[in-house]
């Protein structure tokens, strides 16, 4: 079976589609060299067609090899560039930065939820009675407990002693507008703070505030929670995780989940606790 001569084929340079390279099956047009008129005369003839570093083989007649040639244009989106998938390095990082995100943000709301419940106050003195207080200082609100130092000289009172002494009016203004509850008392030197005993009355209206605190607490959780969720269902259409990967990730998010919701429930009955010590 005669073969035609392939040799050029890889060193071809030719401008497509203008350029057409002829090749024949006799050994006479070989001697001859490719001329176009062989493309009416010779029956038995293929056409090879380059375009930048990529040649097709295009069909012309089955009896040049007695078999069928089969062409194929290259996919437009395999030519438009290189397509890469992510690495199990990679896709384990990005699983871990969810979960490491979804813990920082449940201790914040835990440090959050501490925060609310030492504002209450309770029939006993406690510095942190007053930790949410601004005073106005110099012209910036700043918090009271960085500029003066607070003591329990005993369970039902406050000292408020400042580092700078006339912050004092300050701090006794800031006082009385905040809603702690408390009237201060001013001698120049430092601000001294009684703490009134709780009503029975007052304990079960204070207790009611720290359980809508720590509700509030528990629905910033479960938002932390869908949030992470979501991250991983974005992964999962990415066809970076699989659907059984998105549900195991799901039932570990979901323990930790009750670890924090039993932590903010924990430090509730320890609150109600001490407002219903007489």
């Amino acid at each position: 079976m005669a073969t035609a001569p392939i040799r050029a084929f890889t060193h071809a340079k030719l401008n497509f589609p203008s350029s057409l390279l002829l090749v024949s099956s006799t050994p006479e047009a070989r001697r001859r060299g490719l001329r176009t008129h062989f493309k009416h005369r010779l029956p038995d003839a293929l056409k090879w067609s380059s375009s930048s570093s990529y040649v097709t083989l295009q069909q012309g007649s089955a009896a040049f090899s007695r078999r069928q040639l089969l062409t194929t244009k290259p996919n437009a989106a395999w030519r438009a560039g290189v397509f890469r998938c992510a690495t199990i390095e990679e896709i384990e990082a990005e699983k871990s930065a969810i979960e490491n995100e979804a813990k920082d943000r449940m201790e914040k709301t835990i440090e959050a939820v501490r925060a609310s419940f030492n504002a209450v106050r309770t029939g006993r003195a406690n510095p942190s009675m007053l930790d949410r207080i601004e005073v106005e200082y110099y012209g910036s609100p700043v918090s009271l407990k960085s500029i003066a130092q607070i003591n329990t000289p005993d369970a039902s009172s406050l000292l408020v002693q400042p580092y700078d002494k006339s912050s004092l009016k300050a701090i006794e203004k800031a006082i009385v507008n905040s809603d702690v509850g408390l009237t201060p008392n001013n001698d120049g030197e430092v601000i001294r703070l009684s703490i009134p005993q709780l009503t029975a009355e007052r304990r079960k209206e204070l207790s009611k505030i720290v359980a809508k605190q720590a509700e509030e607490g528990k629905v910033a959780i479960r938002n932390i929670r869908r949030d992470a969720i979501k991250a991983y269902e974005k992964l999962e259409k990415e066809k970076k995780l699989s659907e059984d990967n998105v549900k195991d990730l799901s039932s570990d998010l979901q323990k930790v989940t009750d670890e924090y919701m039993k932590k903010i429930e924990s430090i509730q009955k320890q609150k109600e606790k001490e407002l219903l010590t007489v």
